[in-house]
C-alpha cells in the first residue's frame, strides 16, 4: 500500500486575473498516509485542494485517483471518486440533528419515507468503528465545536470517502480536542484511509504527518518525509528565508483604564443570555486576552463592546465614556479600533476594491475626502503604503477584495485597523489563516502598540498566540469568565481544561489570581 498513490495532481496550472495560483504543481499522495500541505498565504494550497474537490477547474494538468485518470468537474464527481473534504468553516445545518446532517442528500428511504431509525443506527455503527462518538439525536447547534467537526468527518465517511482533506482542522479546537483529533486521524489511516491536512501549524505537521509538501508562490518547493525535516527548515522553505524572532517584551507599569465592562449582559436573537455578567478591564500598556473555544460568548461580547450588538444589561466604558448601545461609529470616535473575527461578513466589503477597504473608516475625513469627494491620489498613496508594509499579495489596488486569498484578506483588515492611532484596539483572531512570517509580523505590531502604551483586548483560540502576547489571560466559557491568570502561572493543558468547561475558578480564587 505504501508504494501506491491514492491521489495525484499532475502538472496543475491555474490562473486567476492577475494571479498565477498554481504553477505546474505536482502533488502525489501515497495511500494510507497523512500528507501535510504547507505554505505561506497565497501559496496556492487551498486552490489546489479546491481543484481536487471540483470547486475550481484547472487551466491545465490532470488528476489521478488510485492511479487512474479521472475528470473532477464538481464536488459530486469528487465524492463519487472517493474524496471527502472537511472545510475550515463547517458546512452543517445547525438546526438539524447529527444524523440528519450526516445523511443530508443521501437519506435512507423506505417506501419513499426517510428511515430515521436505520440512519441513526448507521451513525452509531460508523461512530464506534472510528472512535468518533456522537449522539445521533443531538441538535448540531448544541454541540461543542470539536464534536461538530466529528460530524463533518462522519459525513464524508458515510459518503464513502477513502481520501479525506482536512482544511486547518485544529483552528478552533482546545489542546485536548486537538489530541482527540490526532487519535481519530490515526484510526482512519489504520483503517486504510488517506488524509491530506492543510495547516500553518508546523508542530502539528511534525506530530501527525508522514510526508509534507511545501508550496511557495504557486510552486512546489519540495516533498519530504516528515521525520527527516525540522520545523525550522520547513518554516524557512515556506517563506524563502529565516523566520525573524519576536522582540523582547518591555516591562513597565500599566497606566489608566481604557476599557471597562461591568456586569455586562448580552442576549442572542432567541433572547437567550450569551454573555452573563462579564466584568473586565484593560489598562494602557497591556494585552488582555480572552481565551476560549469559539461559541462561548466571545463574539457577542466583542460586538457589544464595539457597538455592533445591543446590550441588555450592565455598562461599557471606553476611555471613561459610557458607550453601551452607541453606534459603531460613535464608539470608534471614543477611541476604539476593531479587527473583527469574520473578515468576510464584517471585516471587509468583498465587492469593493483593496484601496477602498483600506481607507474605510477614514473615507469621510481629510486628506481622503473633501466636500464629499474621495481624493484618489491620497487613497492610492495610503493604500499602497499599507500593502507594502503588511506584504499584502494583490495584483493591484483596484481588484475586488474577494479575489484575495483568505490570509491576504485577513492582512487587509489588520492593516486598516492597526493603522488607526487609537488608545484601544479590540482584535479577534488576528492571525487566523496567516502563515508563520505574517503571524510573526502581526505579533510584532501588537507588541509594539502595547509597548507604546496602547490598550489591547485580544480574543484568540490559538494557545501559542495567547501565551506569546498576553499580560493577562481570561477564559470565557458559556458566556462567563471562568478563570483569570498570568501566563507564567498556568500551563497550556490547564488552560485547555478551563476552555472546555472542565475546571473553573471559585470567586475567591479569581479575585486573588
Amino acid at each position: 500500500m505504501q508504494d501506491a498513490y491514492a491521489v495525484e495532481l499532475l502538472d496543475i496550472t491555474k490562473n486567476f486575473p492577475g494571479v498565477l495560483a498554481n504553477d505546474d504543481v505536482t502533488l502525489q499522495v501515497k495511500k494510507g498516509q497523512v500528507h501535510a500541505l504547507v505554505g505561506e498565504n497565497g501559496a496556492g494550497k487551498t486552490t489546489l485542494m479546491n481543484i481536487l474537490y471540483g470547486l475550481v477547474h484547472p487551466d491545465s494538468g490532470k488528476i489521478r485517483i488510485d492511479e487512474k485518470d479521472v475528470s473532477i468537474r464538481s464536488p459530486r464527481d469528487a465524492i463519487e471518486n472517493g474524496l471527502g473534504m472537511v472545510h475550515q468553516h463547517f458546512m452543517l445545518v445547525s438546526s438539524y440533528t447529527t444524523t440528519q446532517n450526516i445523511f443530508l442528500g443521501h437519506e435512507i428511504n423506505r417506501l419513499f419515507i426517510v428511515d430515521q431509525k436505520q440512519a441513526e443506527h448507521r451513525v452509531q455503527e460508523i461512530s464506534e468503528k472510528y472512535n468518533l462518538f456522537v449522539n445521533p439525536k443531538a441538535i448540531v447547534r448544541d454541540l461543542p465545536v470539536g464534536i461538530q467537526q466529528r460530524v463533518e468527518i462522519l459525513k464524508v465517511l458515510q459518503w464513502g470517502a477513502n481520501t479525506i482533506v482536512l482544511d486547518e482542522p485544529t483552528a478552533v479546537l482546545t489542546p485536548q480536542e486537538c489530541e482527540e483529533l490526532f487519535v481519530i486521524v490515526r484510526s482512519l489511516v489504520a483503517d486504510g484511509k488517506t488524509v491530506i491536512i492543510i495547516t500553518h501549524k508546523l508542530s502539528e505537521v511534525k506530530a501527525i504527518s508522514d510526508c509534507v509538501t511545501v508550496l511557495r508562490r504557486g510552486k512546489v518547493v519540495g516533498t519530504f518525509l516528515t521525520k527527516d525535516i525540522s520545523k525550522e527548515e520547513l518554516a524557512s522553505l515556506m517563506v524563502g528565508s529565516d523566520i525573524p524572532t519576536i522582540g523582547e517584551r518591555k516591562k513597565f507599569e500599566t497606566g489608566k483604564f481604557v476599557l471597562k465592562t461591568k456586569d455586562l449582559l448580552v442576549r442572542d436573537k432567541f433572547n437567550t443570555d450569551v454573555v452573563r455578567g462579564v466584568s473586565l478591564s484593560v489598562r494602557q500598556g497591556e494585552i488582555v486576552t480572552i481565551a476560549g473555544v469559539e461559541g462561548n460568548g466571545q463574539m457577542e461580547f466583542v460586538e457589544a463592546v464595539t457597538g455592533l450588538r445591543k446590550v441588555s444589561g450592565g455598562q461599557v466604558f471606553v476611555c471613561d465614556q459610557e458607550t453601551a448601545n452607541l453606534s459603531p461609529e460613535k464608539v470608534r470616535q471614543c477611541g476604539l479600533a476593531h479587527v473583527p473575527g469574520d473578515r468576510i461578513a464584517t471585516g471587509t466589503n468583498v465587492k469593493a476594491s483593496i484601496a477602498d477597504n483600506l481607507i474605510a473608516g477614514r473615507h469621510r475625513r481629510p486628506p481622503f475626502s473633501k466636500r464629499g469627494w474621495i481624493n484618489p491620489k491620497e487613497k492610492q498613496k495610503f493604500s499602497q503604503d499599507l500593502v507594502e508594509k503588511y506584504k499584502i499579495k494583490t495584483p493591484n489596488l483596484d481588484v475586488w477584495a474577494k479575489t484575495l486569498s483568505g490570509g491576504n484578506l485577513q492582512k487587509v483588515v489588520a492593516a486598516r485597523e492597526m493603522s488607526f492611532d487609537t488608545p484601544l484596539l479590540v482584535v479577534v483572531q488576528p492571525t487566523r489563516g496567516l502563515d508563520i512570517a505574517s503571524t510573526g509580523f502581526i505579533h510584532e505590531i501588537l507588541l509594539d502598540m502595547r509597548n507604546r502604551n496602547k490598550a489591547i483586548l485580544l480574543v484568540s483560540t490559538e494557545l501559542d498566540e495567547v501565551f506569546e502576547l498576553s499580560d493577562r489571560i481570561l477564559v470565557m466559557y458559556e458566556g462567563e469568565i471562568v478563570g483569570e491568570f498570568m501566563p507564567e502561572n498556568v500551563t497550556r493543558e490547564e488552560l485547555g481544561l478551563y476552555m472546555a468547561g472542565v475546571k473553573r475558578l471559585s470567586k475567591a480564587e479569581s479575585e486573588t489570581s
